[in-house]
């Protein structure tokens, strides 16, 4: 809510669908160079692409209702359900896949939050949580462009992942029979 109120919402959300955009248009060339082609990297830009420009169009321009968090929540979950379908087609993944994933989910339960807070329980006062939403969901959309761009694992989530993984796979629990 501050974000928005200081740069506005539209300038926000064009951006991060010029950032998805861009992250296409170089998943595209990096393909064309035949550098990555086995993997779900270019088909995740594009769904991340089309997901923020239509997104971005239909919720500022072509809608006739007010918008509320909840339909970002479910038009998040759509996306992340594609995401799912493409990985279920090529089986093969790239480290921004997961990023992808972690972003959706995150934005998803902050979109639901703020939902609950605004319309659920009609809350009108201020609170951390419009910061949290604010910051956390633009912070959450350009770290998700930047791992599409460099496909890297920019924040140790993978490394996190395969410690807690190692974590309980070596305390295997022998139970008497």
């Amino acid at each position: 809510m501050f974000l928005t109120e200081q740069f506005g919402f539209f300038s926000l959300s064009a951006l991060s669908a010029w950032g998805f955009l861009m992250a296409f248009f170089f998943n595209i060339f990096i393909y064309s160079i035949d550098v990555k082609r086995k993997t779900t990297l270019l088909i995740s830009s594009f769904i991340m692409m089309v997901s923020y420009m239509t997104g971005d169009h239909f919720f500022t321009w072509l809608s006739f209702t007010t918008v509320t968090y909840i339909h970002w929540a479910i038009y998040d979950l759509v996306t992340l359900l594609c995401l799912g379908i493409s990985y279920h087609l090529i089986k093969k993944t790239t480290v921004s896949f997961t990023y992808l994933v972690c972003g959706l989910s995150i934005n998803i339960l902050l979109f639901v939050a703020v939902y609950l807070d605004l319309h659920v329980y009609e809350n009108s006062t201020y609170w951390i949580l419009w910061d949290v939403y604010s910051f956390g969901v633009n912070i959450v959309d350009f770290t998700m462009i930047v791992a599409l761009i460099v496909d890297r694992d920019i924040l140790g989530l993978i490394r996190l992942k395969n410690g807690i993984k190692a974590l309980f796979k070596g305390q295997q629990v022998k139970h008497p029979a």
